[in-house]
């Protein structure tokens, strides 16, 4: 059974848990800089790197997996959101991306197989690609909005040596998370298809998007249903949103996909708003309580948390979903959708 059908095999049964936040559980370590720099010598102030923390400091990423998975995680996302060569260019550590990324990998990998070991259940490991700090979409120049810092084809070969180092060190599936611009998820899409081709087999996709404004668009501007026809052709194994405003505010755009796209629902938004310090209040039974509607209109496979949450909140949506069925995938009806900002229908 290839890892594709294994995972749909399990997600046909109950609904999955995918982990929570590592920024924020890293920061409650107190690490100081000697900490995240070790003895690496890179030149560069490192406080703030948490990928780097995998060759320096990895205790601290394998207790935070440790942790989502007693809480009941099925999935571990690796800690390498900003393990890539533009983001490890501020540093200067991109000499270290392939490292950081088999590392990571294999100890997510580690731990999930110690867990399955344990009782049977399959846990997976999804290798997690963040959007970088630039964007293909936007010009960061107001006064020249046709330039951009980079360009399609090098901001694909940055996310295909991640991918390549990701799957070396054990990662199931390929998560392109966060996305705010689609042309860098397009970029990250065609990389990881890219290393499948290469790999000879398949390597699942999943994305996710998130919102930022209320009025459910990325930062390129598209909406959840235009995004969704702009990706489906890389058939994700999952989709969904992440991060954002909470569960509170993605209600209507978790419905919408949950309606259009024929592919499984994963959703992890931050455990509410940060308030005046930067801090998450939101207590693990309300973000449980938000998410559990969802699953309970039958309108997700897979729920966990973003920004802020901890294994606490895995812990609560874990035993707030437990034997509530998963969302049945729809069959959509044969159009040809296509999609600019807004989504756009053929005339059949």
């Amino acid at each position: 059974m290839s890892v594709r059908d294994s995972f749909l095999a399990e997600a046909a049964k109950r609904i999955l848990i995918t982990d929570g936040a590592f920024g924020t559980e890293i920061q409650n370590w107190k690490l100081s800089e000697a900490d995240y720099a070790g003895s690496l010598n890179l030149g560069h102030d490192q406080k703030g790197n948490n990928d780097i923390l995998a060759l320096t400091k990895p205790e601290v990423p394998e207790s935070i997996h440790r942790a989502y998975f007693e809480a009941g995680a099925d999935i571990a996302e690796t800690n390498t959101f900003s393990a890539n060569r533009i983001s490890q260019a501020d540093y200067g550590a991109e000499a270290l991306v392939r490292e950081i990324n088999v590392e990571s990998a294999a100890m997510a990998r580690r731990v999930a197989d110690e867990f399955t070991a344990r009782d049977g259940r399959p846990r997976f490991v999804a290798g997690a690609i963040g959007p970088t700090n630039k964007t293909l979409s936007l010009s960061p120049d107001v006064n020249d909005p046709g330039f951009r810092e980079v360009d399609f084809d090098y901001l694909k070969d940055v996310y295909r040596e991640q991918t390549d180092a990701l799957v070396e060190g054990g990662a199931d599936f390929i998560l392109i998370e966060t996305v705010f611009d689609t042309l860098n998820a397009k970029a990250g899409i065609m990389a990881a298809i890219e290393a499948g081709e290469a790999l000879g087999r398949d390597l699942p996709i999943m994305l996710s998007m998130t919102l930022t404004d209320l009025s459910g668009r990325n930062l390129s501007g598209h909406t959840v249903e235009a995004f969704w026809h702009a990706v489906r052709h890389a058939r994700p194994l999952t989709i969904g949103l992440n991060c954002s405003f909470g569960a509170e505010q993605l209600r209507p755009h978790v419905k919408t996909l949950s309606e259009i796209c024929d592919t499984l629902i994963m959703v992890y938004p931050n455990a509410g708003l940060p308030n005046e310090l930067g801090a998450y209040d939101e207590a693990p039974a309300t973000t449980a309580g938000l998410v559990g509607e969802w699953a309970e209109a039958g309108q997700v496979n897979v729920l966990g948390g973003c920004c802020g949450s901890t294994p606490a909140h895995i812990k609560a949506i874990a035993d707030g979903v437990r034997g509530v069925a998963p969302r049945q995938v729809p069959t959509p009806p044969v159009r040809m959708r296509l999609a600019g900002l807004e989504p756009f229908f053929m005339a059949a």
